[in-house]
């Protein structure tokens, strides 16, 4: 018998966006019951056909489930989703831990802490790593910050949807990590197409010279991610420029607020405001290469009239 059918639908799971659906498609086939919801209609089709069942409303998920993860895009989203009048904190029960995997502020996820602990529940900053592949391939990396033993209790469910759970220290330490993860990432990134765009406005062939990257010292995750598409001139979304620029900015107040210098950081916020500026921000972050293929008048996979085609 389907284990799914014995059981009651204790995990609630609020945001199923690019990152969000695979990752409670995730739960699903792995025996989980849940409940979910989405602010826009529509996004838990699929989940139902795994047998997730729809909550109407945040409060509904507070008032049915025992576990809560939360995958949303931003600060103020989140802040509705928590405090909002249909909110989880309107119901939330004791003994409740929420599971947060957005990118959010580590200011907001210590404030999210103390105000589950006001109402006897506790709450996990867990952001993840590994983009869409590794959210649909159950290969996320989960990086934690609250109470060891809460994390450590839940890390079944949690590597039903990724390969690794660390704890990074007290509340808003997953969120701090996430930010200083996500500098390096948007600053690979950069590199990676300005590299590129060299090579390509030199006349070198990009499969070529991405082979050449992908062998060498400057290999990383995002030539792996971001090198083929940039050639192909995919930017189907696996996490787009947007939420990319919206990390960099959080980054940027946490780096203030820490007195860290970080000029490569502002540096590669600058360039991913120029992508977001000329309306790219729902691609890829890969079409931050459109920026620099704007300036050398040609695609980095293809040519001069390729690149007078481009939107």
């Amino acid at each position: 018998m389907d284990r799914r059918i014995l059981m009651t639908p204790t995990i609630g799971f609020i945001g199923l966006g690019t990152m969000g659906e695979p990752m409670a498609a995730n739960l699903l086939r792995k025996g989980y019951a849940l409940l979910v919801y989405n602010r826009t209609p529509g996004k838990a089709d699929r989940l139902v056909e795994l047998s997730a069942e729809v909550a109407s409303s945040p409060t509904d998920i507070a008032a049915r489930t025992d576990v809560i993860f939360t995958m949303i895009s931003n600060d103020q989203a989140i802040e509705e989703v928590y405090f909002g009048e249909d909110g989880l904190f309107s119901s939330l029960k004791p003994g409740t831990v929420i599971i947060d995997s957005s990118t959010i502020s580590p200011e907001l996820a210590r404030r999210l802490a103390a105000a589950s602990a006001e109402r006897g529940a506790e709450f996990i900053d867990a952001p993840v790593t590994g983009s869409k592949p590794a959210a649909i391939d159950g290969t996320l990396l989960f990086m934690a910050g609250g109470q060891a033993q809460t994390i450590e209790t839940h890390r079944d469910i949690l590597l039903a949807m990724g390969r690794e759970v660390v704890h990074m220290g007290p509340s808003g330490s997953g969120a701090n990590a996430k930010l200083a993860h996500n500098t390096i990432v948007g600053i690979n990134a950069a590199g990676l197409i300005e590299g590129m765009a060299i090579a390509a406005k030199s006349g070198i062939d990009a499969s070529a010279f991405l082979r050449i990257v992908q062998g060498g010292g400057a290999a990383s995750k995002q030539a792996e991610l971001k090198g083929q598409k940039i050639i192909d001139g995919d930017y189907s979304v696996q996490f787009s420029l947007a939420l990319m620029l919206k990390d960099l900015k959080l980054s940027s107040v946490l780096t203030d607020t820490l007195g860290v210098s970080t000029p490569m950081l502002e540096s590669a916020k600058s360039l991913f405001q120029l992508g977001q500026a000329a309306g790219w921000g729902e691609l890829d972050l890969a079409a931050l290469a459109k920026v620099y293929e704007s300036s050398i008048g040609k695609t980095i996979g293809g040519s001069e009239a390729d690149a007078a085609k481009a939107p």
